[in-house]
């Protein structure tokens, strides 16, 4: 492994994680690194027909680090696992430059069948604790999937997607243009949203229900705000 990419790889960590101060504390005790130096070990071997020392090596990685990685994902530069315990990357996934992935995130598939079956992430997308990407869909460059997202669509570049099932409720204009990568706090809440649409909708026929029952205005207003007399 070139020396370059285990700098590269270090720089990464300082770049993306506000709490790494030194490169001894990342080299000795950030998981992460490990798994992706690890992956990469068993991904050399699975490339060159030697599965079973492959499978091997990723189930120590596992052991060590708590993230599963299939020794035949492929992984571009870059890559950072943030608190990565529980995190599974499926076989045939596909993940670009820099992107950033939090704890509990799941690359599955649905198929038993061979062949591509797994998610691809582009570059630069950013997945949110415990998001489950499942079948061979595509998150888009610069994406960004909220936590416990469940994402069986494909979502499109610059695009936030949240809920389950996901959906995107935020495209490539940025409201919040400071640092939303990493303010999960501010990502939109569809069911929340709903539900407050509803609590007005029923403070709305209740209103008018009230009206009815004492019809003492004789303007009294409608469901769309409107009066009898317009």
């Amino acid at each position: 492994m070139p020396f370059v990419r285990l700098v590269e790889d270090i720089d990464a960590i300082f770049d993306k994680d506000p709490a790494a101060r030194t490169r001894w504390e990342v080299l000795t005790s950030y998981p992460g690194l490990h798994a992706i130096w690890w992956h990469r070990l068993a991904h050399w071997l699975w490339r060159h027909k030697r599965h079973t020392l492959a499978r091997f090596i990723a189930h120590i990685n596992r052991f060590l680090t708590g993230i599963e990685i299939h020794p035949g994902a492929h992984i571009g530069r870059r890559f950072f696992i943030d608190h990565g315990m529980g995190i599974v990357i499926g076989e045939t996934s596909e993940i670009g430059d820099d992107v950033l992935l939090y704890k509990g995130v799941v690359l599955g598939g649905t198929s038993v069948e061979r062949g591509k079956r797994h998610p691809t992430i582009e570059d630069g997308a950013i997945i949110g604790s415990n998001a489950v990407i499942l079948g061979p869909v595509t998150i888009g460059a610069g994406a960004r999937i909220g936590s416990g997202a469940v994402v069986i669509k494909s979502v499109p570049a610059d695009s936030t997607a949240v809920g389950v099932p996901a959906r995107v409720v935020r495209g490539p204009h940025i409201e919040d243009p400071s640092h939303p990568d990493l303010q999960h706090d501010k990502l939109p809440d569809p069911v929340a949203q709903a539900i407050i649409g509803l609590n007005e909708r029923i403070e709305r026929l209740e209103s008018e229900l009230a009206f009815t029952r004492h019809p003492g205005d004789s303007a009294r207003p409608t469901l769309d705000g409107a009066s009898d007399r317009d």
